[in-house]
């Protein structure tokens, strides 16, 4: 099955883009199978592989408490680990056809509020370096609504200062332009003015968000980052990078923004994926409704 596997993640990394986060996600899941199946003393190939060996394993991703969106996603993974297989002419059957993904509740995301974004962008120290930098990345997260993967991948030329745009690939290797707000702006000046010389160690180093060691700054760091300065905010929401993506999104649908644009600036394919914020729209005016209004 390994095998198998490989060669699928290669053909989401050539032929289709995907990101190495999404390629991960698929490997984890399709290696919890092949483990699975291997325990059970299974046959590891995909051809011997029946309707009934993966519901089964399914069925064991709930007993052993997995989440529904957990166990959505593994049934995703391999159904269109089958697509590829059939495609790429390795089996003729698809197991995996007829059995539907359940549908799961879409939970809202968590958002700030304008006095919370506030109070978290108060949080780094802008006399040192890395506090510039900091303020700099919260600031141009909250101003675009870019993914942290995306702001962790841009280079000092992706960013036209004086246009106001910056150019970011998305998902699948999609590149688009989005406006910077002046705010943002104001920040990556004084980072590349004040922060960014000190913390490089070579001219050659051409991303933007770098390290204590002039190099990348990893997802993991910028998590690590974001926690600090939320818990130094005493803010008592959970708050993660998306979180400020989500923010982004809301402030600007209550603030009466047209919904393709904020598709466009999102990167959504579909736009039903930003028509979940017009559902926290909703909730925010029917919380305003019931607090102020006399009658409520």
């Amino acid at each position: 099955m390994e095998t198998y596997i490989t060669a699928f993640i290669d053909y989401l990394n050539f032929e289709k883009g995907l990101s190495a986060n999404t390629q991960g996600a698929y490997r984890q899941d399709l290696i919890k199978f092949s483990n699975y199946l291997h325990q059970k003393s299974a046959s590891g190939h995909p051809q011997d592989i029946k309707k009934q060996d993966i519901m089964a394993f399914l069925s064991w991703q709930l007993e052993e408490g997995a989440a529904y969106s957990t166990i959505a996603r593994s049934l995703s993974s391999i159904k269109t680990l089958y697509k590829f297989l059939i495609l790429e002419g390795y089996m003729e059957n698809n197991p995996s056809s007829d059995l539907e993904t359940p549908k799961i509740k879409r939970k809202l995301p968590q958002v700030l509020s304008l006095e919370e974004v506030d109070k978290l962008m108060e949080q780094p120290n802008v006399v040192l370096p890395l506090g510039i930098r900091d303020r700099a990345m919260l600031e141009l997260m909250y101003g675009t609504g870019i993914r942290v993967s995306e702001m962790l991948d841009l280079q000092i030329e992706d960013i036209n200062i004086t246009a106001g745009f910056m150019r970011c690939m998305g998902k699948g290797r999609k590149e688009r332009i989005i406006p910077v707000n002046q705010t943002s702006i104001d920040w990556i000046q004084r980072y590349l003015a004040r922060g960014r010389n000190h913390l490089v160690k070579t001219h050659l180093e051409r991303v933007l968000f770098v390290n204590n060691n002039g190099r990348r700054l990893s997802r993991q760091g910028f998590f690590k980052i974001l926690g600090q300065y939320v818990a130094k905010a005493e803010l008592k929401k959970e708050v993660t990078p998306h979180t400020l993506r989500h923010s982004f999104a809301t402030h600007l649908l209550e603030n009466g923004a047209d919904l393709r644009a904020v598709q466009e600036m999102l990167g959504h394919a579909d736009i039903s994926t930003t028509q979940i914020y017009t559902h926290l729209t909703k909730s925010r005016l029917r919380e305003v409704f019931q607090q102020y209004h006399p009658r409520a």
